[in-house]
């Protein structure tokens, strides 16, 4: 682990080079507040808003905004705990050591646009080799007359400071501090600038502004205060809340009503425990993932599905190469919705949006006023996301719309009696979905190994079926067209297994189950999945998941193949439903989807029965598609499917 913490010495002044707003800086701050001892802490901000200033310190964790007018147009300044010159303020006025803002006051500087290394960098490398890339970048710039009055305002200050005190720490952006350690030895002036400035407002930030104008997220800025201040937990309303933490099973119990904002407390509680140790650096990454674990939770609770490990993947490598378009190690909040929405769905990057937006101190009354601040009132360009979250059904009803709401049970252990018929069967709007997307699984089959059957070469003398432009890209420097030729296969698919996940403990997915077609359009099944028991949706109806299932054409010719000795020799379940496909397969072909390809002793047996697996991987079809088709319900009896419509969704 490298030495973090990096200090520009000259005289008795002790410079912290920063990054304004970044959480990774506040955190060396506290660490060179421990490192130098300082007897007088000098920041880079203007002296003419020091009273409000440190006002608007006293109010935090509470978040602040001061603002000013600078001739037509407003100036705010966000006093959010996880930015580095707030952090030097705090630890001042918390350990009584003097504190000046250095700076001078001026009414016009030039905005910059600069492409600045990600701080993430200093997690594993440090701020020295941070700093020193960053000063190269700045050497380049030629400094604008507005930033040489302010170097040599500061300069001047610091000069007065050292004389006055042994051991002074000054925070500073990293685009000043070099030419500021050169100035020092000089004598220098004091500025004629501003001493005095009107109309400074202190205002308390409305929470539902909080994700537009932090610099850092809300969520993550709430863990670095948690992790700051050591706070005692959040007041819940229930002990088993305090003691769990998990307030959506309660929700859905119905036994509590628990605000949400007490259940997103809870988050914020238990990411703060486990995202690293006391007085260590917090983890951007690490944060990052207790968001998406947390929010997982969250979705999982409200909708009943689960978040499965291959959208966990393709959500993180989602975002890193979202985050690397931009220069950037990490993603930020904008990134990480996009990824949440693409990988999974609108109601997970709402549930996402709804922790990461969330800063459990701040509220809408104060002592102050209240001010609403949008993105376009502080940044030049804004970025803006929609969600479509999933409803219930609506059906029209008396003067408008209304939520049609899946029935309860009126007293516990109601709902059991409905499980007292001994033949089962399958819920139809269920059985026509599965069916076409079987269809469409074989449609994909075919395809592919026609695909794999073309033939390219260059052109000479026909275009055959077209110009392959990929082949004819990448041998450019040969100056020819490649053209292909599609060889059309005679296929037929006989049998289409799906594997979700392998289950090869045995413990995720333990009801196993052969059913046969009820009619000439419905397909054999085998299946394995979650316990019908677990999930009891309303009278002797089931709510479960595949964790793979076989469907063979035609129907009414399956056996149990879950007891078959001719299988036993398959290593998992998905090993199962695939030798029996090759088994009962008329046809040539079997489409296999999977995480992974089968093993080579599978092809070979397949091969000995003059069959041939089509492998399809399972992260190239649609994962919306998969995770509509992938929770089925079980109905104890037919009555059942009359009553079903009003308890599945």
């Amino acid at each position: 682990m490298p030495d973090r913490l990096h200090l520009e010495k000259f005289g008795n002044i002790h410079a912290l080079p920063i990054l304004h707003y970044r959480m990774e800086f506040a955190h060396l701050v506290r660490e060179a507040f421990a490192a130098v001892k300082p007897d007088c802490v000098a920041l880079e901000l203007p002296q003419t808003l020091e009273r409000p200033f440190l006002r608007a310190i006293r109010r935090l964790p509470e978040i602040s905004v001061l603002s000013y007018q600078i001739g037509e147009e407003s100036a705010f300044l966000i006093i959010e705990p996880a930015d580095p010159l707030i952090e030097g303020a705090r630890l001042a006025l918390e350990q009584e050591i003097p504190l000046h803002l250095v700076d001078i006051d001026l009414d016009s500087y030039p905005s910059y646009n600069e492409q600045l290394p990600d701080s993430y960098a200093i997690q594993r490398i440090g701020l020295e080799p941070f700093y020193r890339e960053v000063a190269d970048l700045y050497r380049q710039i030629p400094p604008a007359k507005e930033d040489l009055r302010r170097e040599s305002g500061m300069t001047f200050r610091l000069q007065q400071l050292a004389a006055a005190h042994e051991r002074v720490l000054f925070i500073c952006g990293m685009s000043h501090l070099a030419r500021i350690r050169e100035l020092f030895p000089q004598k220098q002036a004091q500025q004629l600038t501003r001493t005095k400035r009107e109309g400074v407002t202190v205002w308390n930030l409305h929470p539902e502004c909080c994700h537009e104008v932090l610099a850092e997220y809300p969520f993550l800025s709430a863990l670095y205060e948690k992790r700051r201040s050591a706070l005692p937990p959040e007041p819940v309303a229930d002990a088993s809340l305090r003691k769990s933490f998990n307030a959506f099973e309660l929700i859905l119990g119905g036994k509590k009503s628990i605000p949400e904002e007490e259940v997103l407390a809870a988050s914020v509680q238990r990411s703060a425990r486990r995202i690293g140790e006391e007085g260590v650096m917090p983890d951007r990454q690490k944060i990052m993932l207790r968001l998406f674990l947390e929010s997982a939770r969250h979705y999982s609770q409200e909708t009943g599905e689960t978040v499965h490990f291959w959208q966990k993947r393709a959500f993180f490598r989602f975002a890193r190469n979202y985050a690397l378009l931009g220069r950037q190690l990490l993603p930020d909040l904008f990134q990480m919705l996009a990824a949440a929405r693409g990988c999974l769905d609108d109601n997970f990057a709402y549930a996402f949006f709804r922790l990461a937006s969330f800063y459990p101190w701040q509220r809408e009354a104060s002592d102050l006023p209240t001010l609403r601040l949008t993105a376009a009132d502080l940044w030049s360009a804004t970025r803006r996301i929609r969600f479509r979250p999933r409803e219930k059904e609506r059906v029209k009803g008396g003067l408008g719309m209304k939520m049609v709401r899946r029935k309860k049970e009126k007293a516990p252990g109601e709902w059991l009696d409905g499980f007292d018929d001994p033949s089962i069967c399958s819920y139809p709007p269920e059985d026509l979905v599965i069916e076409e997307y079987g269809r469409n699984l074989k449609r994909i089959g075919a395809r592919q190994l026609s695909e794999e059957q073309s033939r390219v070469e260059p052109f000479s003398s026909s275009l055959l079926d077209g110009i392959d432009m990929r082949e004819t890209i990448r041998n450019l420097h040969e100056g020819k067209i490649y053209v292909r030729e599609n060889r059309r296969l005679k296929s037929g698919v006989g049998s289409v297994v799906v594997v979700f996940e392998e289950d090869r403990g045995g413990k995720s997915f333990p009801y196993c189950m052969t059913w046969l077609g009820e009619h000439e359009q419905e397909s054999d099944m085998a299946f394995y999945a979650t316990q019908p028991a677990d999930n009891i949706v309303g009278p002797g109806i089931s709510r479960c998941e595949y964790g793979g299932f076989l469907l063979s054409y035609p129907p009414r010719r399956m056996a149990d193949v879950w007891h078959d000795p001719d299988y036993q020799g398959a290593f998992s379940k998905g090993e199962v439903l695939l030798m029996a496909a090759l088994d009962y397969s008329i046809e040539k072909d079997v489409v296999y989807v999977a995480p992974r390809p089968p093993r080579s002793f599978l092809k070979q047996l397949a091969s000995r029965l003059a069959k041939r697996i089509i492998y399809l991987p399972l992260g190239s079809l649609s994962p919306v598609s998969l995770k509509k088709l992938r929770v089925f319900h079980i109905l104890y009896g037919r009555d059942k499917r009359e009553i079903a419509k009003d308890y599945i969704w």
